[in-house]
């Protein structure tokens, strides 16, 4: 077996794996490479494999530095099977259209043709296939798939994939995003023990979070100082999972009469369509989320919360005097409704902005979470005077502690062979590598781009 590393390799972004397994190629992950733009010219490169040889393509979760580059690979010649989670099948198109959004408004902007076309990402959904957790799939005679929970997103998985080769086996495990648990929505990590080969994200490798407790103190002290300033609260947050699960935690907050019942926005279409697919999948859901949504008699239907749809509908929160909490789309600020409220929010000495995600770097939220005083916001300088926050407990991914104990839970048995950690910045990779070395007495190693390890 041959596992070459063609993307998120010292990189936190762009996962692309490429496993070669008795006479079968699969893909694990086909995302944006992103960093300083959304879609950075590497995604353009063509693909160092030919995508027509592909037999599988299996998907971890619909980040779009997982997710963000399918519809290429479809458009030049890949027509095998995609095989994911039942409710990553039914978010995917939802993400890859607001990705298709994004990427055209660039495109245009840089005048150059998109890295696809509505059409590519059509036909690339028609070769999707989802699969419940827990259950084996058989690619052929000798290679199983298996999906985990992966706790990091609805729908995340771990990818279990075994390859019988004669009276032995090999057991190849991908973290993809980790989660960082206990989830406020999600049940816990399914951790696969026997691995042989465990390739591991290191995103927060050199981190440890605060706990639970901890993060809902500071959200509360977060959201009590800005309403005690009277000033407007924004959210960078990412449409899948870190908005649901900080809505649940304002909920608990205003229940428990720790804050008051201050107006929430959520300002981004992706986020609002993502919520309510969620609806579909509520048995996914752990059973204590499962209590609170069915006490407000709906999903998300708080009081306090207003869905904006339209861009109308988003002007409109201009008009409202503050306090208020505006919780929107992207992430990391690279493009989405966020940005035109940091544009007019950003300079203002009463107001926040709370980091509850990864920034990755050269990204603007990564700019103004390292303190540059004054940013470039739709072409125009903005200065930086309102308070800048971030909570690394609301992080979708596991802290330096819980990758630790996804390589010790996976080393139980026969013991690992080899770890490879990837998705992650080099120094931060490093960093873990040398952690795993030492805790847990594996060999780690960070491979490079295009490296080729033979199983």
């Amino acid at each position: 077996m041959r596992l070459h590393f063609y993307g998120g390799a010292k990189s936190v972004t762009g996962a692309n794996y490429l496993l070669e397994a008795d006479d079968l190629k699969i893909l694990v992950d086909c995302g944006l490479f992103q960093g300083s733009r959304f879609s950075e010219e590497l995604n353009y490169h063509p693909f160092a494999y030919d995508p027509a040889d592909i037999d599988y393509l299996l998907i971890t979760h619909t980040h779009a530095d997982h997710i963000g580059r399918v519809p290429k690979l479809y458009r030049d010649g890949f027509r095998g099977q995609i095989i994911t989670t039942e409710p990553t099948q039914a978010l995917m198109p939802i993400a890859l259209e607001d990705t298709l959004e994004r990427i055209e408004e660039e495109a245009k902007g840089m005048g150059h043709p998109p890295l696809y076309r509505q059409n590519d990402l059509d036909e690339s959904m028609t070769l999707v296939r989802g699969m419940p957790y827990a259950r084996p799939i058989r690619l052929n005679d000798r290679v199983m798939l298996t999906f985990h929970e992966g706790s990091h997103i609805l729908g995340s998985a771990i990818v279990e994939i075994v390859v019988q080769e004669g009276v032995a086996s090999k057991r190849i495990v991908f973290s993809g995003d980790l989660g960082n648990p206990p989830a406020p929505l999600l049940n816990p990590i399914d951790y696969v023990k026997d691995a042989d080969y465990a390739i591991i994200e290191s995103a927060y490798g050199n981190r440890i979070h605060e706990d639970r407790a901890i993060r809902r103190d500071i959200l509360q002290g977060v959201i009590t100082d800005t309403i005690h300033r009277r000033g407007v609260l924004m959210v960078p947050a990412f449409a899948v999972e870190r908005i649901q699960e900080l809505l649940l935690e304002i909920d608990i907050l205003i229940e428990q009469k720790r804050i008051p019942p201050v107006p929430v926005y959520l300002d981004s279409p992706l986020a609002i369509k993502m919520t309510q697919a969620y609806g579909r999948f509520s048995h996914y859901f752990n059973a204590v989320a499962l209590s609170i949504l069915k006490e407000h008699g709906g999903l998300f239907q708080f009081p306090w919360l207003t869905f904006t749809p339209t861009v109308n509908d988003s002007k409109r929160i201009n008009d409202v005097e503050a306090p208020k909490i505006i919780v929107a789309g992207s992430g990391m600020s690279q493009g989405g409704r966020i940005i035109h409220h940091e544009s007019r929010y950003l300079s203002g000495r009463d107001n926040t902005i709370l980091f509850i995600g990864y920034q990755v770097e050269g990204s603007l939220g990564r700019r103004i979470l390292d303190g540059e005083p004054e940013v470039t916001v739709l072409g125009q300088k903005v200065p930086v005077h309102c308070q800048v926050k971030a909570i690394g407990g609301y992080s979708a991914h596991a802290d330096q502690d819980g990758l630790i104990k996804f390589i010790t839970k996976s080393n139980e048995g026969r013991g690992i062979k080899q770890v490879f950690v990837v998705q992650g910045e080099a120094e931060v990779a490093e960093s873990l590598a040398r952690k795993i070395t030492t805790d847990v007495s594996v060999k780690a190693s960070v491979p490079s781009p295009g490296f080729i390890a033979e199983l």
